[in-house]
């Protein structure tokens, strides 16, 4: 297993690193995105155990949206070299939250949300698309992966409409 470094000027335990990379995750490679998915799924799914957890994980995504908008601001701040590192995935860790939030909390519809964000996440339809290449800096960070979440509930809600899940 392999490691993205992190800027010089930003340590490990520093809030940046550990929001910017959502404690860590976001550090191995290959695949970033997929494991900062991946522990924002299994963080989502211990939410979805309690009572009145939908709110709970849209109120968290916001707030991880809002600090992830910090971090990643002052992470190329001080490492410019990339306009999109792959280590910073508190955008993707947002996102998942915001899909596990809007998606029925059934088996099926989570194990969708998950590979449904994923590949919309990589495949990057419109305006995730518009949002990763023609919005810069931060906002184009973190707005693409908000983008592909919605696709994703999208897809389960109307998934859902006709009975296939």
């Amino acid at each position: 297993m392999r490691f993205h470094s992190l800027p010089a000027n930003i340590g490990f335990f520093s809030p940046v690193a550990l929001i910017a990379t959502f404690f860590g995750s976001g550090l191995i490679r290959p695949a970033s995105g997929t494991w900062g998915s991946l522990a924002a799924f299994g963080v989502g799914l211990v939410v979805l155990a309690a009572p009145a957890s939908a709110w709970v994980l849209a109120v968290m995504s916001l707030g991880a949206y809002c600090l992830g908008h910090w971090a990643a601001l002052r992470w190329t701040q001080e490492d410019d070299t990339d306009a999109d590192p792959s280590a910073i995935v508190i955008d993707e860790v947002a996102a998942m939250w915001l899909v596990m939030a809007f998606v029925p909390p059934t088996f099926a519809a989570l194990t969708a949300a998950f590979l449904l964000f994923r590949l919309f996440d990589v495949l990057k339809p419109w305006p995730a698309r518009w949002a990763d290449k023609s919005l810069k800096g931060v906002s184009g960070i973190m707005l693409d992966d908000i983008f592909a979440g919605i696709w994703a509930v999208l897809v389960i809600l109307a998934a859902q409409t006709y009975g296939f899940i």
